[in-house]
This record gives C-alpha cells, sequence and structure tokens, in this order.
C-alpha cells in the first residue's frame, strides 16, 4: 500500500496539475512545482556549457569523479528543464555515488525529434571526450527522458559508439501513440498523467515520425544495449510501456529487470520524502554498483 507521503503528494498534484493549459502555462507550473524542491545545502552544482545546450555537474560528498550518470529529464518532450531537475539529480548522485551531468536538452514543439536524441548523444559523446571511460558511465531518465534514454542507447549503438555500463528508466514513454492496455479508458486512475495529453505532446515531439525507433523505442531492435532497470507503478497510463520494453529488451537478449510499484504513480522517484522513492533510488544505486567498477 502506498505511504501517507505518496497520498499527500497526489493530493498536492490534483489540486494544481502541472501539464495544465498551454505549453507556456503547462512549463511554467511544471517548473513552478519543481521549484519546491531546492538542492540540499552539501550539492555542489557547476554550470556548463556543451555545444549550445546548457547543463550542470552535480556533485555531493558521495560522489566519485570517475563514476558518472548522464540524466535526461522528464517533461513529454515538452516542458521540463535541467535546473528543475537538480534536487533530483543530488539524490541520484548520492545514491549512485555518482557525478551527475543534467543537460538541458531542447523541446518541442520547437525543436521536434530528433533534436532531443542529437542533444543527449552529444552530452555522452562529450563525457567520453571529457576522459570518462564508458564502463563508469550511466544513462537514466524518466518518461519522457526514460524513452530518450533507451533512444539515445539505440542511436549511440547504431553509431558504433562505446556504450555505457547500464541505464534506468523510471516510468519510460516508448510508445506515443497510447497504444497499451493500461492506457485504455478507465483502465487505471491516473492523477498525473492523461491519454489526451500523452497524444498531444507526442505531436509536439515527433508528428510523422510518430513510430521512428528512436522517438517510440518500443518499435526499436534493442539488440546489443547494456544492462537496463526499469521501474514503474500501477497506478499508471504508461504501466505497459515498461512492461511492453522490458519484455522487448529481454527477448533481445539485454540483461533486464522491471520493478512495478503497487498502486504508485507516474515518476514517483523525482518527489523527495517519500519512503519510496528512497527506496527506488537505494535499488538504482545497488544496481549501478554491480554493474559499475
Amino acid at each position: 500500500m502506498p505511504s501517507t507521503e505518496h497520498e499527500e503528494m497526489i493530493a498536492m498534484i490534483q489540486a494544481a496539475p502541472p501539464t495544465a493549459g498551454t505549453v507556456e502555462e503547462s512549463r511554467a507550473a511544471f517548473d513552478m512545482m519543481m521549484s519546491m524542491f531546492p538542492p540540499p545545502h552539501d550539492a555542489n552544482i557547476e554550470e556548463l556549457m556543451i555545444g549550445q545546450m546548457n547543463a550542470d555537474w552535480v556533485n555531493v560528498p558521495e560522489s566519485r569523479k570517475d563514476r558518472v550518470v548522464l540524466y535526461l529529464h522528464g517533461g513529454g518532450y515538452v516542458i521540463g528543464t535541467n535546473v528543475g531537475y537538480r534536487e533530483f539529480a543530488c539524490r541520484v548522485a548520492r545514491a549512485c555515488k555518482a557525478k551527475v551531468l543534467l543537460i538541458n536538452y531542447r523541446l518541442a514543439p520547437e525543436n521536434p525529434f530528433p533534436a532531443a536524441v542529437d542533444d543527449a548523444t552529444m552530452a555522452y559523446r562529450y563525457l567520453l571526450e571529457q576522459g570518462i571511460a564508458a564502463d563508469q558511465i550511466v544513462v537514466a531518465g524518466d518518461s519522457a527522458g526514460g524513452g530518450l534514454t533507451l533512444a539515445t542507447l539505440v542511436a549511440l549503438r547504431d553509431a558504433g559508439t562505446a556504450l555505457p555500463a547500464c541505464a534506468t528508466c523510471f516510468s519510460p514513454w516508448v510508445d506515443l501513440e497510447a497504444t497499451g492496455d493500461s492506457s485504455k479508458e478507465g483502465a487505471v486512475d491516473d492523477p498525473m498523467v492523461t491519454v489526451d495529453g500523452l497524444l498531444e505532446m507526442g505531436q509536439h515531439y515527433a508528428g510523422h515520425d510518430i513510430r521512428s525507433p528512436l522517438a517510440a523505442p518500443l518499435y526499436a531492435d534493442l539488440t546489443g544495449l547494456p544492462a537496463l532497470q526499469v521501474f514503474v507503478g500501477t497506478r499508471e497510463i504508461l504501466c505497459d510501456d515498461s512492461t511492453r520494453i522490458v519484455d522487448n529488451a529481454q527477448s533481445a537478449g539485454v540483461d533486464a529487470s522491471l520493478t512495478v510499484g503497487e498502486g504508485l504513480v507516474h515518476v514517483w522517484p523525482i518527489f523527495p520524502g517519500l519512503p519510496e522513492s528512497a527506496e527506488s533510488l537505494e535499488q538504482m544505486g545497488e544496481f549501478v554498483n554491480k554493474h559499475l567498477s
């Protein structure tokens, strides 16, 4: 059963939905929600530019200099920023004992597919250029950032680039057309995501490329990808995105695991103060320690 803290967080979100209104209104609402969670005082956040893209190096006292998590934020490819994810990146850094590179990839509709994939792969190659070994890198993301994590791995594999040690996805969005059973009317009571909202964001991002494997990794060949860890809740419209992508990965020979949170909502780990968030990040840290030296 979800914790009291989890249910209180849902009530707060329902009172002020972060994705209601126009693109501009949704961006402002989402940024306002994420600004409620400032980084801890012991964090060191260094702003940088990778090409024309803003990014942050996020360090906490536990961070190892030779271990990096490339983190790709959520927001349906339309909303969200690196700044809004700084607090969560600090918790990821602490759990994984790593530095986190948090990037501000370009958003749709101004910059549609494949802009986000291009920016994410550029950031990964930047890490390699900085002398970070591929086997000491983790790629991770939530929601659209989870889908982008998989697309980034596929794009890097196809380009012959050395792949990271492993990847973690929180509630990844891999099907831009909402064809899963959990997306059907009445299937789940999702307080955070709507099918209409998903379809609109999918069109903003991919348009005629809606089933491109790099836009919707549900249709990608996942052969040769590194170990994959996926989290999803049963109270998510996107629940079947996770179950299907893990099935696809395992069928392709990928070491893929799925953790299903009973009664939990979309990307719950990004919210601080929830017992479920702490547990998920502890599991991520164990996974990372298993696959990185």
